[in-house]
Protein backbone atom coordinates (compact mmCIF):
# COMPACT_ATOMS: atom_id res chain seq x y z
CA UNK A 1 0.00 0.00 0.00
CA UNK A 2 3.05 2.72 0.72
CA UNK A 3 4.36 2.06 -2.46
CA UNK A 4 0.98 2.38 -4.53
CA UNK A 5 0.72 5.58 -2.64
CA UNK A 6 4.10 6.61 -3.12
CA UNK A 7 3.75 6.31 -6.84
CA UNK A 8 0.48 7.93 -7.22
CA UNK A 9 2.41 11.09 -5.26
CA UNK A 10 5.43 10.97 -7.93
CA UNK A 11 3.24 10.69 -10.47
CA UNK A 12 0.60 13.76 -9.38
CA UNK A 13 3.66 15.54 -8.72
CA UNK A 14 5.55 15.06 -12.06
CA UNK A 15 2.23 16.16 -13.73
CA UNK A 16 1.70 19.25 -11.22
CA UNK A 17 5.51 19.80 -12.42
CA UNK A 18 4.61 19.68 -15.85
CA UNK A 19 1.52 21.48 -15.80
CA UNK A 20 1.54 24.46 -18.09
CA UNK A 21 -2.15 26.64 -16.83
CA UNK A 22 -4.51 26.74 -14.34
CA UNK A 23 -6.90 24.63 -16.20
CA UNK A 24 -4.37 21.74 -16.54
CA UNK A 25 -3.63 21.89 -12.54
CA UNK A 26 -7.39 21.53 -12.52
CA UNK A 27 -7.41 18.59 -13.90
CA UNK A 28 -4.83 16.94 -11.95
CA UNK A 29 -6.76 18.05 -8.98
CA UNK A 30 -9.82 15.88 -9.70
CA UNK A 31 -8.00 13.07 -11.12
CA UNK A 32 -5.91 12.44 -7.78
CA UNK A 33 -7.89 14.33 -5.19
CA UNK A 34 -11.59 14.39 -6.28
CA UNK A 35 -14.39 11.91 -5.72
CA UNK A 36 -13.81 10.14 -8.34
CA UNK A 37 -9.69 10.28 -7.47
CA UNK A 38 -6.79 7.93 -7.46
CA UNK A 39 -6.42 9.09 -4.16
CA UNK A 40 -10.14 9.00 -2.93
CA UNK A 41 -10.06 5.17 -4.39
CA UNK A 42 -7.76 4.06 -1.90
CA UNK A 43 -9.32 5.82 0.89
CA UNK A 44 -12.46 3.30 -0.14
CA UNK A 45 -10.60 0.22 -0.03
CA UNK A 46 -9.50 0.72 3.62
CA UNK A 47 -12.50 -1.43 4.53
CA UNK A 48 -9.92 -4.44 3.21
CA UNK A 49 -7.20 -3.63 4.81
CA UNK A 50 -6.31 -5.47 8.47
CA UNK A 51 -8.13 -3.67 11.25
CA UNK A 52 -4.70 -3.27 12.86
CA UNK A 53 -2.76 -1.60 9.60
CA UNK A 54 -5.90 0.85 9.21
CA UNK A 55 -4.14 3.99 11.16
CA UNK A 56 -0.47 3.51 9.53
CA UNK A 57 -2.24 3.28 6.28
CA UNK A 58 -4.71 6.38 7.01
CA UNK A 59 -1.72 8.21 8.00
CA UNK A 60 0.14 7.63 4.73
CA UNK A 61 -2.81 8.50 2.67
CA UNK A 62 -2.98 12.01 4.66
CA UNK A 63 0.72 12.80 4.39
CA UNK A 64 0.38 11.73 0.54
CA UNK A 65 -2.64 13.90 0.36
CA UNK A 66 -1.17 17.09 2.31
CA UNK A 67 1.96 16.58 -0.08
CA UNK A 68 0.32 16.80 -3.00
CA UNK A 69 -1.66 19.45 -1.76
CA UNK A 70 1.32 21.71 -0.89
CA UNK A 71 2.46 21.84 -4.05
CA UNK A 72 -0.58 21.60 -6.17
CA UNK A 73 -1.53 25.15 -4.11
CA UNK A 74 1.81 26.56 -4.66
CA UNK A 75 1.47 25.90 -8.41
CA UNK A 76 -1.79 27.71 -8.37
CA UNK A 77 -0.79 30.88 -6.13
CA UNK A 78 1.98 31.13 -9.11
CA UNK A 79 -0.12 30.88 -12.25
CA UNK A 80 -3.20 33.11 -10.92
CA UNK A 81 0.42 35.72 -9.65
CA UNK A 82 1.00 35.59 -13.39
CA UNK A 83 -2.19 35.92 -14.59
CA UNK A 84 -2.84 38.87 -12.33
CA UNK A 85 0.86 40.54 -13.72
CA UNK A 86 -0.25 39.92 -17.22
CA UNK A 87 -3.94 41.66 -16.34
CA UNK A 88 -2.06 44.75 -14.80
CA UNK A 89 0.09 44.69 -18.07
CA UNK A 90 -2.53 44.88 -20.37
CA UNK A 91 -4.44 47.22 -18.51
CA UNK A 92 -1.44 49.34 -17.86
CA UNK A 93 -2.02 53.36 -18.66
CA UNK A 94 0.90 55.62 -19.67
CA UNK A 95 -0.11 59.02 -18.00
CA UNK A 96 2.78 60.28 -20.16
CA UNK A 97 1.40 59.67 -23.55
CA UNK A 98 -0.17 62.71 -24.94
CA UNK A 99 -4.85 62.29 -24.34
CA UNK A 100 -6.93 61.49 -27.38
CA UNK A 101 -8.28 64.88 -28.96
CA UNK A 102 -12.00 65.23 -28.61
CA UNK A 103 -13.48 65.89 -31.68
CA UNK A 104 -15.35 69.49 -30.84
CA UNK A 105 -18.63 69.95 -31.82
CA UNK A 106 -20.11 73.05 -33.33
CA UNK A 107 -23.96 74.42 -34.07
CA UNK A 108 -24.80 73.84 -38.23
CA UNK A 109 -24.11 77.01 -40.21
CA UNK A 110 -27.97 78.12 -40.51
CA UNK A 111 -28.21 77.81 -36.68
CA UNK A 112 -24.99 79.86 -36.15
CA UNK A 113 -26.88 82.83 -38.43
CA UNK A 114 -29.75 82.51 -37.06
CA UNK A 115 -29.01 82.90 -33.73
CA UNK A 116 -26.66 85.73 -35.10
CA UNK A 117 -30.05 87.48 -36.54
CA UNK A 118 -31.72 86.65 -33.65
CA UNK A 119 -28.88 88.71 -31.35
CA UNK A 120 -28.46 91.66 -33.41
CA UNK A 121 -32.31 92.25 -33.95
CA UNK A 122 -32.61 91.44 -29.97
CA UNK A 123 -30.76 94.41 -29.96
CA UNK A 124 -32.71 96.98 -31.44
CA UNK A 125 -35.17 96.03 -29.24
CA UNK A 126 -37.48 93.23 -31.31
CA UNK A 127 -39.17 90.79 -30.09
CA UNK A 128 -39.38 87.11 -31.50
CA UNK A 129 -42.84 85.30 -32.78
CA UNK A 130 -42.71 82.03 -34.25
CA UNK A 131 -45.58 80.70 -36.12
CA UNK A 132 -47.39 78.02 -37.47
CA UNK A 133 -45.70 76.25 -40.47
CA UNK A 134 -49.03 75.12 -41.58
CA UNK A 135 -51.01 78.18 -42.18
CA UNK A 136 -54.55 78.97 -44.23
CA UNK A 137 -54.47 80.45 -47.64
CA UNK A 138 -55.94 83.49 -46.07
CA UNK A 139 -52.94 84.32 -43.74
CA UNK A 140 -50.24 83.38 -46.12
CA UNK A 141 -52.05 85.14 -49.03
CA UNK A 142 -55.24 86.81 -48.92
CA UNK A 143 -54.12 88.77 -46.03
CA UNK A 144 -51.17 90.11 -47.29
CA UNK A 145 -52.61 91.41 -50.30
CA UNK A 146 -51.99 88.68 -52.98
CA UNK A 147 -54.63 88.59 -55.23
CA UNK A 148 -56.10 85.51 -56.50
CA UNK A 149 -54.62 85.42 -59.78
CA UNK A 150 -50.85 85.77 -58.78
CA UNK A 151 -48.37 83.44 -59.71
CA UNK A 152 -47.70 82.52 -56.01
CA UNK A 153 -50.54 81.11 -55.30
CA UNK A 154 -49.46 78.49 -58.49
CA UNK A 155 -49.69 75.06 -57.25
CA UNK A 156 -45.73 74.97 -59.08
CA UNK A 157 -44.52 77.50 -56.18
CA UNK A 158 -46.60 76.44 -53.55
CA UNK A 159 -47.46 72.84 -51.30
CA UNK A 160 -51.20 72.78 -50.86
CA UNK A 161 -52.43 70.20 -48.12
CA UNK A 162 -55.97 71.01 -49.45
CA UNK A 163 -58.26 74.16 -50.90
CA UNK A 164 -58.11 76.10 -47.59
CA UNK A 165 -54.52 74.76 -45.56
CA UNK A 166 -50.69 75.12 -47.26
CA UNK A 167 -47.23 75.03 -45.82
CA UNK A 168 -46.45 78.45 -45.41
CA UNK A 169 -44.32 80.18 -48.09
CA UNK A 170 -43.17 83.01 -46.16
CA UNK A 171 -42.40 83.79 -42.98
CA UNK A 172 -44.96 87.15 -43.27
CA UNK A 173 -47.93 85.45 -42.44
CA UNK A 174 -46.97 85.78 -38.77
CA UNK A 175 -47.43 89.49 -39.17
CA UNK A 176 -50.41 89.18 -39.74
CA UNK A 177 -51.28 87.34 -36.82
CA UNK A 178 -49.38 89.55 -34.65
CA UNK A 179 -51.09 92.97 -35.57
CA UNK A 180 -54.43 91.15 -35.28
CA UNK A 181 -53.63 90.33 -31.15
CA UNK A 182 -51.46 93.13 -30.59
CA UNK A 183 -51.96 96.62 -31.32
CA UNK A 184 -49.59 99.18 -32.55
CA UNK A 185 -46.49 99.85 -31.85
CA UNK A 186 -45.57 96.50 -32.78
CA UNK A 187 -41.84 95.32 -33.24
CA UNK A 188 -41.09 91.31 -34.09
CA UNK A 189 -39.12 89.24 -35.51
CA UNK A 190 -40.23 85.77 -37.21
CA UNK A 191 -38.04 83.24 -37.62
CA UNK A 192 -38.76 79.85 -38.90
CA UNK A 193 -39.09 77.53 -42.28
CA UNK A 194 -40.63 78.13 -44.76
CA UNK A 195 -41.95 76.16 -47.75
CA UNK A 196 -41.46 76.35 -51.99
CA UNK A 197 -41.74 73.85 -55.12
CA UNK A 198 -38.36 75.46 -55.81
CA UNK A 199 -34.84 73.19 -56.22
CA UNK A 200 -31.69 74.50 -57.91
CA UNK A 201 -28.29 75.29 -56.67
CA UNK A 202 -29.51 78.51 -54.60
CA UNK A 203 -33.00 77.39 -53.57
CA UNK A 204 -34.34 74.50 -51.31
CA UNK A 205 -38.55 72.58 -50.86
CA UNK A 206 -37.69 73.66 -47.56
CA UNK A 207 -35.24 77.29 -46.23
CA UNK A 208 -35.32 79.05 -43.31
CA UNK A 209 -36.30 82.69 -43.43
CA UNK A 210 -36.86 85.69 -41.01
CA UNK A 211 -39.96 88.34 -41.48
CA UNK A 212 -39.37 91.87 -39.49
CA UNK A 213 -41.91 94.17 -39.18
CA UNK A 214 -42.57 97.23 -37.12
CA UNK A 215 -45.52 99.20 -36.88
CA UNK A 216 -45.57 102.69 -34.82
CA UNK A 217 -46.16 106.28 -34.99
CA UNK A 218 -44.42 107.89 -38.05
CA UNK A 219 -42.75 105.07 -39.51
CA UNK A 220 -41.20 105.27 -43.22
CA UNK A 221 -38.68 103.92 -45.61
CA UNK A 222 -35.88 106.11 -43.93
CA UNK A 223 -36.08 104.21 -40.85
CA UNK A 224 -35.93 100.75 -42.43
CA UNK A 225 -33.08 101.86 -44.20
CA UNK A 226 -31.17 103.22 -41.41
CA UNK A 227 -32.23 99.84 -39.26
CA UNK A 228 -30.63 97.79 -42.45
CA UNK A 229 -26.91 99.88 -42.40
CA UNK A 230 -26.79 98.88 -38.67
CA UNK A 231 -27.73 94.97 -39.67
CA UNK A 232 -25.49 94.79 -42.42
CA UNK A 233 -22.66 96.02 -40.22
CA UNK A 234 -22.72 93.60 -37.97
CA UNK A 235 -23.39 90.69 -39.85
CA UNK A 236 -20.80 91.19 -42.81
CA UNK A 237 -18.12 94.08 -41.37
CA UNK A 238 -18.20 97.51 -40.27
CA UNK A 239 -17.31 98.86 -44.10
CA UNK A 240 -20.50 97.44 -45.00
CA UNK A 241 -23.06 99.78 -46.89
CA UNK A 242 -26.79 99.10 -48.00
CA UNK A 243 -28.21 100.81 -51.50
CA UNK A 244 -32.04 100.08 -52.37
CA UNK A 245 -34.10 99.62 -55.40
CA UNK A 246 -37.04 99.81 -56.10
CA UNK A 247 -38.93 96.44 -56.49
CA UNK A 248 -43.04 94.65 -55.95
CA UNK A 249 -44.06 92.62 -53.33
CA UNK A 250 -47.79 92.73 -53.03
CA UNK A 251 -47.78 93.30 -48.94
CA UNK A 252 -45.73 96.36 -49.19
CA UNK A 253 -46.13 100.11 -50.84
CA UNK A 254 -43.03 100.80 -51.68
CA UNK A 255 -41.08 97.60 -52.19
CA UNK A 256 -37.60 97.09 -52.27
CA UNK A 257 -34.52 95.25 -53.14
CA UNK A 258 -32.06 95.90 -50.73
CA UNK A 259 -27.82 95.27 -52.15
CA UNK A 260 -24.94 95.55 -49.72
CA UNK A 261 -21.17 96.56 -50.78
CA UNK A 262 -19.81 93.53 -51.71
CA UNK A 263 -17.70 92.19 -48.60
CA UNK A 264 -15.18 90.17 -49.76
CA UNK A 265 -14.13 93.05 -52.42
CA UNK A 266 -14.65 96.32 -51.06
CA UNK A 267 -17.11 96.71 -53.70
CA UNK A 268 -14.42 96.87 -56.46
CA UNK A 269 -15.78 93.62 -57.97
CA UNK A 270 -15.01 90.06 -57.95
CA UNK A 271 -16.67 86.62 -58.57
CA UNK A 272 -19.14 87.21 -55.66
CA UNK A 273 -20.62 89.94 -57.01
CA UNK A 274 -20.34 89.45 -60.40
CA UNK A 275 -18.22 92.32 -60.88
CA UNK A 276 -20.95 94.62 -59.90
CA UNK A 277 -19.39 95.68 -56.31
CA UNK A 278 -23.14 94.71 -55.03
CA UNK A 279 -24.84 91.82 -53.69
CA UNK A 280 -28.63 91.06 -53.28
CA UNK A 281 -29.04 89.98 -49.65
CA UNK A 282 -33.16 90.52 -49.04
CA UNK A 283 -36.32 92.38 -49.63
CA UNK A 284 -38.25 94.57 -47.97
CA UNK A 285 -40.52 97.91 -48.01
CA UNK A 286 -43.10 99.97 -46.48
CA UNK A 287 -46.44 97.79 -45.06
CA UNK A 288 -49.05 98.27 -47.77
CA UNK A 289 -51.84 100.39 -46.45
CA UNK A 290 -54.26 97.65 -47.23
CA UNK A 291 -53.04 95.34 -44.99
CA UNK A 292 -52.26 97.12 -41.88
CA UNK A 293 -56.44 98.46 -42.46
CA UNK A 294 -57.24 94.55 -42.59
CA UNK A 295 -55.74 94.32 -38.80
CA UNK A 296 -58.04 96.88 -38.08
CA UNK A 297 -54.98 99.51 -37.64
CA UNK A 298 -55.64 103.09 -38.32
CA UNK A 299 -53.14 104.14 -41.25
CA UNK A 300 -53.65 107.58 -40.38
CA UNK A 301 -52.30 107.42 -37.02
CA UNK A 302 -49.36 104.55 -37.94
CA UNK A 303 -47.20 103.30 -40.37
CA UNK A 304 -45.13 100.19 -40.88
CA UNK A 305 -42.24 98.36 -42.57
CA UNK A 306 -41.24 94.86 -43.29
CA UNK A 307 -38.51 92.64 -44.51
CA UNK A 308 -38.08 89.40 -45.07
CA UNK A 309 -34.14 87.64 -44.74
CA UNK A 310 -33.40 83.78 -46.37
CA UNK A 311 -30.84 82.80 -43.44
CA UNK A 312 -29.39 80.04 -46.01
CA UNK A 313 -28.90 83.04 -48.40
CA UNK A 314 -26.97 84.89 -45.35
CA UNK A 315 -24.95 81.50 -44.18
CA UNK A 316 -24.07 81.13 -48.16
CA UNK A 317 -22.54 84.70 -48.51
CA UNK A 318 -20.96 84.95 -45.15
CA UNK A 319 -19.09 81.38 -45.29
CA UNK A 320 -18.61 80.83 -49.16
CA UNK A 321 -20.94 78.33 -49.79
CA UNK A 322 -21.55 77.98 -53.88
CA UNK A 323 -24.72 75.38 -53.56
CA UNK A 324 -27.64 75.65 -50.90
CA UNK A 325 -27.57 71.69 -50.58
CA UNK A 326 -24.28 71.75 -49.16
CA UNK A 327 -26.54 73.17 -45.75
CA UNK A 328 -28.60 69.60 -45.96
CA UNK A 329 -26.20 67.22 -46.34
CA UNK A 330 -24.37 67.39 -43.12
CA UNK A 331 -21.20 66.63 -44.72
CA UNK A 332 -18.54 67.41 -41.57
CA UNK A 333 -15.79 68.29 -44.27
CA UNK A 334 -17.96 71.30 -44.78
CA UNK A 335 -19.09 71.94 -41.14
CA UNK A 336 -16.21 72.02 -39.38
CA UNK A 337 -14.71 74.61 -41.00
CA UNK A 338 -17.36 77.07 -39.77
CA UNK A 339 -17.70 77.57 -36.10
CA UNK A 340 -18.21 81.68 -35.43
CA UNK A 341 -19.57 80.49 -31.69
Amino acid sequence: MKEKLQQIRERALQEIHESKELGRLNEVRDNILGKKGELTSVLRGMKDVAPEDRPKVGQWVNETRAAIEEVLEEKIKKFQEEELQRKYKSEKIDVTMPAKQAVKGNLHPITQVRNQLIDIFGSMGFEIYEGSEIETDYYNFTALNTPQDHPARDMQDTFYLSPEFLLRTQTSAGQIHVMEAKKPPIKIISPGKVFRSDDDATHSPMFSQMEGLVVDKGISLCDLKGMLDVFVKKIFGENTTTRLRPSYFPFTEPSVEVDVSCFQCGGKGCKLCKGTGWIEVLGAGVVNKKVLEGCDIDTDVYSGFAFGIGIERIAMLKYGINNIKLLFESDLRVLDQIDDN
